[in-house]
């Protein structure tokens, strides 16, 4: 999984740019996170009871994109990505979307790497 954090020249606001298949992550550090330093501290506390067998799993709903943790791996995903199962399910087999910008998954030690860089990459500005 390779990415970039990046600032818009503009406005000056962040945002990170994820390879192929991973796109969904990075709008949900963009949209979701943002930064919101609470929100930061409050996904490392529950990584660290994730890591700890504390807790088994994880859900954060946010306002188009949420997240699922558990002791193992995360899942970024639309909201609204279970509307297009029914869809997905009438296509030709031959056929199928490309998702990779409304889901991703990466391991939970990735997912945690990538959160304290981008904490880094904003409180460098």
């Amino acid at each position: 999984m390779e990415y970039d954090f990046l600032r818009n020249t503009i406005t000056g606001t962040a945002f990170a740019r994820f390879s192929m298949d991973h796109e969904a992550l990075g709008f949900w550090l963009s949209e979701e996170l943002g930064d919101n330093a609470e929100k930061y501290v409050d996904i490392c506390q529950q990584i660290a009871l994730l890591q700890s067998s504390q807790l088994s799993e994880w859900r954060l709903i946010g306002k188009a994109l949420s997240i699922e943790l558990d002791n193992e791996q995360v899942r970024v995903f639309a909201n609204n990505i279970a509307e297009g199962e029914d869809d997905e399910a009438e296509m030709d087999e031959s056929m199928s979307f490309y998702d990779g910008e409304s889901e991703a998954f990466c391991g939970l030690e990735d997912f945690y790497a990538v959160l304290v860089n981008w904490r880094k990459f904003l409180d460098e500005q």
